[in-house]
């Protein structure tokens, strides 16, 4: 059914940005803005990075999109309290002019990234404005949406990638000329990347920016769940309307490249006895006594020759690879392309969780999702789990296969590095 208000966007083929007026923290008002930032909600390790992050600053971000209570309406409905009780004290404040912001974030070893950060006109995925390139839980989607219901906000941009000619032209020059004057805000997060935010608020420079986006598309690097959750939004609210765009960070990857690393599976109640004894004859299996980052270079090695996995969990690391094509044959979908087919995550699901250890994918209960390889192996080896290190997949193979409307198995990619959440936030009070 066709939701009234929202036919226009059928004839849409580029990136509309909106400027808005960003609500950021006063940094009068808290202890410091490294102290209040957090990592996007998915990347926060449940339960210690929650907590840590919570004692950092009583104003940090965490309890926004994050909040802890009894009951999802009551979690909602603190995160809703606390953003206008923080607004009523004056710790975040609304800037006076719309704007874009540049948004810098570099680290020790010479990595930097520098992007634009606005509000993005919501379209369909059949619009082929907006790439998706990974299957979403509807359950997420729900959770996200609920909360911003609750607040009126966009708490967190997620981030999108374009991709340029790499030269110093359009948006790029605009980031560019941007970040040679003094910057709005300029901190440094624990994890060593420095970060720096800037106002483009000159007509002639947002128009700039404008005009060159519309020309392109975007594949969404990190924030599926949140880029659905626009789009249920949307739907809701007749147009026009403020829920007809969504906050997000666009970075030209020909310009600033990201780097794809691999999302980890936990699974919960699965001891590694257990998984290496299902895959007897059905994969070939050894044990690794080597530290970590010696385990994941021969992770990258076996990768290179086909489907490859690290078990890990009881003080040992496992390789597994080789699978058999009998079992591949029998459990993958034919119906895709190759390029999908033989995708680990693809094979990790389709053969692995749901035929060999039955394991249901979107169960918090039975499998957590984590960023980091090494909390990933502390946590099976504390809760007696079983932990699955996965290898990246190479960024043209994502594009690739959004390009062809084929998304990838839930949480196959993490591209990086990452909006820090709590740098600029965006309400949506009409």
């Amino acid at each position: 059914m066709k939701t009234a208000g929202h036919s226009e966007a059928t004839t849409r083929r580029g990136l509309e940005l909106t400027p808005f007026r960003g609500l950021r923290y006063d940094p009068d008002r808290v202890g410091s803005l490294a102290a209040v930032t957090s990592p996007p909600y998915d990347v926060v390790v449940r339960p210690d990075g929650l907590h840590h992050l919570q004692s950092a600053d009583p104003h940090n971000i965490v309890r926004l999109i994050l909040p802890q209570a009894a009951t999802p309406t009551e979690r909602n409905q603190q995160a809703a309290d606390t953003l206008r009780r923080w607004l009523a004290e004056g710790v975040l404040t609304t800037d006076t002019d719309p704007g874009f912001y540049v948004y810098e974030q570099r680290d020790g070893t010479g990595l930097l990234q520098r992007g634009v950060i606005g509000a993005l006109r919501v379209s369909e995925p059949s619009d082929g404005v907006v790439l998706p390139h990974e299957d979403v839980m509807p359950h997420v989607v729900a959770d996200r949406a609920a909360l911003m219901r609750a607040t009126q906000a966009n708490l967190e941009p997620l981030l999108l990638t374009y991709r340029g000619d790499g030269s110093a032209h359009g948006t790029t020059a605009v980031i560019e000329r941007t970040a040679d004057r003094p910057s709005l805000l300029a901190t440094t997060t624990e994890d060593g990347f420095h970060h720096r935010l800037w106002a483009v608020t000159d007509p002639a420079d947002v128009s700039r920016i404008q005009s060159d986006l519309a020309r392109h598309q975007a594949l969404i690097a990190d924030g599926h769940h949140r880029w659905a959750t626009y789009r249920r939004l949307r739907a809701e609210h007749p147009s026009p309307s403020p829920w007809d765009y969504g906050l997000v960070l666009l970075v030209d990857t020909a310009r600033y490249p990201l780097r794809v690393r691999a999302i980890h599976r936990l699974l919960h109640g699965l001891p590694v006895t257990d998984a290496l004894a299902a895959l007897d004859g059905l994969f070939r299996v050894r044990r690794l006594d080597a530290p970590l980052g010696e385990a994941l270079t021969a992770l990258g090695d076996a990768a290179r020759a086909g489907n490859a996995y690290l078990l890990a969990g009881d003080g040992a690391f496992h390789l597994v690879d080789r699978p058999d094509p009998a079992l591949l044959a029998r459990t993958v979908p034919a119906d895709r392309p190759e390029a999908w087919r033989t995708l680990d995550a693809t094979v990790l699901h389709a053969a692995l969780l749901e035929h060999v250890w039955r394991i249901p994918e979107d169960s918090p209960a039975h499998i957590a999702y984590i960023h980091d390889a090494a909390a990933t192996v502390a946590k099976a080896e504390h809760d007696g789990g079983t932990a699955v290190l996965m290898h990246p997949v190479r960024e043209e193979v994502v594009r690739d296969l959004a390009r062809q409307g084929v998304t990838m198995p839930r949480k196959s990619t993490s591209f990086g590095p990452k909006p820090a959440s709590g740098l600029v936030l965006r309400t949506l009070d009409t």
